[in-house]
């Protein structure tokens, strides 16, 4: 008997729904509040920024396009620099570029509102968007492995405590999704991270005084962004990248959930979502958010879609940022957890990519799809890095790209009857 699948539109009572939106937002804890870490900034401003974020998409896509919006890594280099050229108070500056670069996502989501989005079918056709969504998984993968502890550090050893810990937390969800019954089929993430937890906690890996020491409740770091053109500038750029990824995780979030929602809510709902939680988090003095993979991984592995459950996951999201003892407990689950079930996540999603090419039976014996497929998982597993200002386009983003551009290319060749498709002999 297959899983059960939860709609998209589908409610779930509080009793089911609480663990199956605490199971989305474990999934993207550990990504989201390693940015404003490396920041130097509180992590509980941007969890209440993405929950907000999350509920505003949710909203805004009228209930039918499920997304999670945690902090984007795609600004990490860039706010970097800033932070390195101004010193002391430099990330107020960055956060006045986020709020440019969401106002940016707005305008193009109104151009897209204007021209249509039969342009994607162009830019993004089967045999270019299946590589381009397996690399969105891939492109991950060493982050996951490393997290796991499976590939330390330069000039580190190998830690046997955390791989133990990872590999147990993945076999958890690995035969928790082939035999987990009833309910706990829908969460076999969740339990995984909660084993992964106590297994650590046995093993000495959990500072347990930081947790007691935590108030209950804490009040966000609100702060205000600082204005110069110079240093928004420095930001700018990033903003393709983001734009990039958020059309590939729409995508493929549409597959997974068998919807066209480049259509319906329609792309441009999203983008302007995704873009006003941006400038609305560099207002409050939090990072910039996009949409991420760790819950496409989630969507895929348990089928449970409903956009109830993703915007529960915002709300807590929202009082985990008010919540000392509450962030704490989750600052404290140990990093090979969340790397152990981060493999499978990922590796789920780059499985969505071949799916995307066996669904819609993608012909190689034609030479455009064999040759768009080949140069877009070149482009992105090879470790290419283009300069974009203090960002770079890389991996998944380049691959976008490149395929997009690859894709308009051959499209107007075929128009042109050029290609060998039109031979006088057939």
């Amino acid at each position: 008997m297959s899983r059960p699948v939860i709609q998209v539109d589908q409610k779930v009572g509080l009793v089911k729904g609480l663990p199956l939106s605490f199971q989305h937002l474990f999934a993207m804890f550990g990504a989201s509040i390693l940015v404003p870490m490396l920041f130097g900034i509180n992590p509980a401003i941007a969890l209440f920024m993405n929950g907000l974020g999350t509920v505003i998409f949710i909203l805004v896509g009228k209930f039918k396009a499920p997304a999670f919006l945690g902090s984007s890594f795609a600004f990490i280099t860039p706010t970097t620099a800033v932070m390195a050229a101004i010193g002391a108070g430099g990330f107020a500056y960055a956060c006045a570029g986020y709020v440019v670069v969401g106002a940016i996502f707005i305008l193009v989501a109104a151009l897209i509102k204007l021209v249509g989005i039969k342009w994607i079918d162009v830019v993004l056709p089967a045999a270019t968007m299946g590589p381009v969504v397996a690399l969105i998984g891939l492109d991950l993968a060493g982050t996951a492995t490393g997290m796991a502890g499976l590939l330390p550090a330069a000039g580190a050893v190998m830690d046997p405590k955390a791989v133990t810990v990872a590999m147990v937390t993945l076999g958890v969800a690995v035969f928790g999704s082939l035999m987990f019954r009833k309910f706990f089929a829908a969460i076999p993430i969740l339990v995984a991270i909660v084993v992964g937890y106590v297994f650590s906690i046995a093993l000495g890996m959990v500072d347990l005084s930081k947790i007691a020491a935590a108030p209950l409740f804490a009040l966000p770091n609100f702060a205000l962004p600082k204005w110069r053109l110079d240093m928004i500038l420095v930001i700018l750029p990033a903003t393709l990248v983001v734009i990039s990824e958020h059309i590939g995780h729409i995508i493929v979030t549409g597959n997974i959930v068998g919807k066209d929602l480049t259509k319906d809510p329609g792309l441009h709902r999203t983008l302007f979502a995704d873009g006003f939680s941006t400038s609305i988090s560099g207002l409050a003095g939090s990072v910039p958010t996009t949409t991420y993979g760790e819950n496409i991984g989630v969507m895929a592995i348990t089928k449970v879609y409903s956009v109830y459950v993703i915007g529960g996951a915002g709300i807590l999201s929202m009082i985990l940022g008010f919540s000392g003892t509450l962030s704490a407990i989750l600052m404290s689950i140990p990093v090979p957890v969340m790397g152990g079930v981060s493999i499978l996540l990922f590796g789920v999603i780059a499985a969505s990519g071949v799916r995307i090419l066996v669904d819609q039976k993608v012909d190689y014996a034609k030479s455009k799809n064999l040759m768009l497929t080949a140069i877009v998982l070149i482009a992105g597993v090879s470790g290419i890095k283009i300069p974009v200002g203090q960002a770079s386009l890389s991996g998944m983003t380049l691959a976008t790209v490149v395929g997009m551009a690859l894709s308009l290319v051959f499209w107007a060749v075929e128009k042109a009857k050029l290609t060998n498709d039109f031979d006088d002999e057939k």
